[in-house]
């Protein structure tokens, strides 16, 4: 069973900086690719931000320039470095993890860690 945990949400000040991890763990042969979401209520959750184990990024508007996604393949883990955060950017945010294990494909989601920017 693959497990995806995500860590590092907080309180951070407009303008401020945050660092999100998420670990992918369990009887894992390959990642295929992992990612960032969000979700605002009432909606569906949003691309922040996805990696693929080639190194392929991928951002969503709102957050191009400001985050920046990477992957430690040797952990299975990626982080979201977060900068010149704003209001706007208070959200719970969830990781994605999906590739092959024991054979069958898998994709997970995490339980979400909740960022929060404000005075």
């Amino acid at each position: 069973q693959v497990q995806v945990v995500e860590s590092g949400g907080g309180l951070v000040q407009p303008g401020g900086s945050l660092r999100l991890s998420c670990a992918a763990s369990g009887s894992i042969f390959n990642i295929n690719a992992m990612g960032w979401y969000r979700q605002y209520p009432g909606k569906q959750r949003e691309l922040v931000a996805s990696i693929t184990s080639t190194g392929r990024t991928n951002y969503g508007d709102s957050v191009k320039g400001r985050f920046t996604i990477s992957l430690n393949d040797a952990k299975n883990t990626i982080y979201l470095q977060m900068n010149s955060l704003k209001p706007e950017d208070t959200e719970l945010y969830y990781c994605n993890a999906n590739g092959l294990s024991g054979g069958q494909w898998f994709d997970r989601w995490g339980q979400g860690t909740q960022v929060t920017v404000s005075s």
